[in-house]
């Protein structure tokens, strides 16, 4: 199947459509993230044997998984290069979303509307922006490389161990910077009256790692079947990355 070279052009094109669409959700999940972002606090916290436990993860949060699991697609089936690639397309993203905001708020406005909403999501805007493009860029590229770090010395083999692994070590690192500092650097993270900052910014690191760890963790078996189907349908086989790499 692979050595075949007849549906050449069709398969060329497939893959090329579904690089695309991969690409696509990625940065369209990126964009919803930093403009979401910090906009609201959504309180998930839970009782367990009469005990609360805190559960608490902004609402930009909630596309962030999908950014990772479009990465690994990506790392799985094309490789490190278009992986990083669509990694450093999202950080431009990133600039242009802070560009747009900027010179939003420089142009003269019409008085007779009230622009108070534009600037309070420009203010968490910015703030959450900035910390997503420092830790974004960090966990992105170490998601990469520890994917294909894994991947050659399983020798392509045990794809769920690549796949959580990478996933749950960037994760780790993303929700530990973009929380200490989107609080530290641009004080768009407020604490309440009454609430402890430290215990407040650890409830929140815990409460957005764990987020995501179930979600990379759910998404295993979707990626394997994923990865199944489009390694056909694509007529790419996953492995081959690992054989040239290592020749």
């Amino acid at each position: 199947m692979f050595g075949d070279t007849s549906f050449k052009n069709k398969y060329d094109i497939r893959r090329e459509v579904v690089f695309v669409i991969l690409a696509g959700m990625f940065i369209g999940s990126l964009a919803m993230l930093n403009i979401l972002g910090l906009s609201r606090l959504i309180d998930l916290s839970f009782n367990i044997a009469g005990h609360r436990i805190p559960f608490i993860v902004f609402v930009g949060v909630l596309p962030y998984p999908i950014t990772f699991l479009c990465t690994d697609f990506i790392c799985e089936l094309y490789g490190r290069k278009r992986a990083n690639m669509v990694v450093w397309t999202g950080l431009l993203l990133n600039l242009w979303v802070l560009f747009i905001l900027w010179l939003g708020g420089t142009l003269p406005g019409d008085t007779s509307v009230d622009s108070n909403a534009f600037f309070v999501i420009r203010g968490l805007t910015f703030g959450g922006t900035v910390a997503s493009m420092i830790s974004y860029l960090t966990a992105q590229f170490v998601d990469v490389r520890i994917f294909h770090y894994i991947k050659r010395i399983t020798k392509g083999k045990h794809l769920w161990l690549r796949n959580n692994a990478s996933t749950l070590t960037s994760q780790l690192i993303d929700s530990v910077a973009v929380i200490l500092i989107t609080y530290y650097m641009t004080s768009s993270i407020e604490i309440q009256e009454g609430d402890h900052a430290i215990p407040f910014i650890t409830i929140l690191i815990l409460s957005n790692y764990f987020f995501k760890m179930i979600s990379a963790l759910l998404d295993t078996l979707p990626f394997y079947l994923g990865v199944k189907f489009l390694s056909r349908f694509l007529d790419i086989d996953p492995t081959k990355g690992y054989r040239e790499e290592k020749h």
